[in-house]
This record gives C-alpha cells, structure tokens and sequence, in this order.
C-alpha cells in the first residue's frame, strides 16, 4: 500500500509553497506529530533499532528452548547392577555443565554411541538434575515465603534414615561436579528447610563428610554448627551413632568442638566485662 499524500497549506502562502504537495512516511511522520522541536536521531541509530526490533519480533521466546530440544540426543548410563539405567537428554542442555561439555567433545565428529556414564551416581539425584535443567526447579519444589516444601508422599513421615536431608544432598554433590552452581544452591536451600530427627541428621552430617571437600564450608559449617548447638541433647537420641560418626570422621568432631570451645569463650568474655558490652548495647539502642 502506498503512502498518501498530505497537502500542507500555510496560512501565508508564498509563490513558492502554494499549493506543494508534501508525502509523509515513516519517522517524518512521527516526528510531525511530536512537534518541529523535536531531536532528529543519527541515521545509521534509528536503522539499528529498528533491525533490532524486527529481530525481535521474529524470534519468538520458546525459540531458544527449541533449538534445545533439536540437538541430538545423549544417554547416560546411570547407576550400577540391578539398578543401572540409561536416562536420555538433549545434548544442548546438558553441555551447559562444563563436565558434561567435556564429554560431548570427547564423542569426535562422528560417533558410533552418545552415552556418557554416571556408574557412582543415584538415578533420583540425577533425575532431580535433569528436571532442573529442563525447567529451572526440581521435585519437591519450595513453597512461598519460605514455609516448607512440596509434600513428598516417597519420604517416611518420621525420618530415622535421614533420607529427606540426603535427597537434596546428593543433588548438591552432584551439582558441584557438573559445574552448576546454581544448582547446588537450590539444594542447599531445601536442606535448611528440612526437619529431621538426631539419627536422621547423623546419617546426613557423616554423607555430608565422605563426600564434600575440606574446604567445602559452605555444607560443612552449618553440619557443625547444628551439633555444637545441639549436641549435648540429641546424642542422647543417638549415642552410639554419634560415637561412631566422630571416630570414623575426626574433622567433624574438631569442627564441632571448635565451635563449642568458640562459643564458651565468646560467652565467658561476657561475663568478665558486662559493663563493656552493656555500653555497647545501650549505643546500638540509641544509634
């Protein structure tokens, strides 16, 4: 459709404009609208927005998502004996784990097989990866405001193996070895909102020890912490447990009793300056 013309006539016509047919397309029109004091911009500036614009109305939002699912598929053999099997996956979604990228480049231009294994690993943790991957979340998902999670009908209602703290505890192993950090802090997330019993956390804390590194305080602290809080009730609950969890990881029970040593210290400087820390209390009131 072609544009139309626009006859201006001035209240004064001149020889020169009487009579001048004028036409109107595009930005002129616009501009016309806007006022005569409006700024002009650059050619070359109003041309790049406007191909940015087309770009973005032609490519919808799933497009991204799509070309996902378009790149071909990967198997990972998960687990080992009875329980091994293969889960299947798109390659574009996984190769966002720099592990996994590795191992995509390792298959060579055209490979006989696309499996990848994950022998140590458990299906539930990895499926809780892939669901994650795929949609951003995994199962059971938090609940607003932070009251909980996702009613899990698979746990026990009174957890003695402490296999509701392990479920998300796998998924954090196995995230910091795929390079998804992201992830790995989502699990985190869910561990502190589960409530366990003192079996159920030693089961966890002694997981929490064979499979983290040292230097991993980010898991490790809040393990300690809990017991140098706790312990002096809940050992009680499980003594012998507790006992063995200390023997068989000397760390964890440093940790702990550095934390309660900490604590006694913080508490005992207390007692021998309250003036001092009355002082400082009454300025935070005032400031």
């Amino acid at each position: 459709m072609s544009e139309p013309e626009v006859q201006i006539i001035d209240d004064g016509p001149t020889e020169e404009t009487a009579g001048a047919d004028v036409e109107m397309s595009g930005a002129a029109a616009a501009e016309a609208d806007n006022g005569d004091g409006a700024e002009e911009k650059p050619e070359d500036e109003t041309v790049a927005e406007e191909e940015e614009e087309e770009k973005e109305e032609d490519t919808p939002p799933s497009q991204v998502f799509i070309d996902y699912l378009k790149s071909p598929i990967v198997e990972l053999l998960v687990g080992e004996g009875d329980q091994q099997t293969i889960l299947n996956s798109h390659q574009a979604l996984l190769t966002k784990s720099p592990y996994f990228k590795e191992a995509v480049e390792a298959f060579g231009e055209n490979p006989t097989s696309r499996r990848i294994p994950l022998t140590s690993e458990q299906i539930d943790a990895v499926g809780c990866f892939l669901q994650y991957m795929y949609t951003g979340e995994y199962f059971p998902r938090r609940l607003s405001s932070d009251k909980g999670l996702e009613h899990d009908p698979t746990q026990p209602q009174h957890d003695e193996s402490g296999e509701p703290l392990l479920k998300h505890a796998r998924v954090y192993t196995l995230a910091h070895k795929l390079g998804i950090s992201e992830l790995k802090s989502l699990a985190m997330s869910k561990i502190h909102l589960i409530h366990s019993t003192a079996k159920g956390e030693i089961a966890y804390a002694r997981y929490v020890y064979a499979n983290t590194a040292p230097d991993d305080i980010s898991i490790r602290k809040p393990v300690a912490r809990f017991w140098s809080l706790r312990s002096h009730v809940l050992r009680h609950e499980a003594e012998e447990e507790f006992r063995k969890m200390c023997l068989e990881f000397p760390q964890f029970g440093f940790d702990v009793l550095s934390l309660v040593l900490d604590a006694r210290e913080k508490g005992k400087g207390e007692r021998d300056h309250p003036e001092k820390l009355g002082s400082a209390r009454k300025r935070a009131r005032q400031g």
